[in-house]
């Protein structure tokens, strides 16, 4: 099997993922998945699509990960490995589907406006 890459985003993070087959080695900027997230709840959250399809054992995972926060990477990672999966086996979108894993969370930022300390929030009003 060639490597299947694959691209997922949330917030501002951006998650490149090289699955190829293998011994189920998940490896992010060249270090390991236990050291990039140390919390156990981001692993969980990244090997989602892995447990619920039972191939977490199968494939190795290189990943480019940049920009954003841990949450965000963690769930920009869980999206580009759906996504690789569902190139190997294209029967596999419905279950990953109804779990929530095929779609992009496009909620971002929302920039700060002119006169404002922030992008919805005021200054206080002084009538006098």
């Amino acid at each position: 099997m060639e490597v299947i890459n694959a691209l997922g985003r949330r917030k501002a993070a951006i998650a490149r993922v090289f699955v190829s087959e293998g011994s189920g080695k998940i490896t992010i900027n060249k270090r390991d998945l236990s050291v990039y997230f140390p919390s156990p709840l981001l692993q969980y959250v990244v090997k989602q699509p892995l447990n619920k399809l039972g191939v977490a054992e199968k494939y190795d995972i290189k990943v480019n990960l940049d920009g954003g926060g841990f949450k965000g990477q963690s769930e920009a990672l869980r999206l580009a490995i759906a996504r690789a999966l569902v190139k190997i086996n294209a029967e596999d979108k419905p279950a990953l589907k109804s779990e929530g894993f095929m779609t992009r969370d496009p909620r971002e930022v929302e920039r700060k406006k002119p006169g404002q300390p922030k992008a919805r929030k005021r200054f206080q009003f002084s009538k006098r």
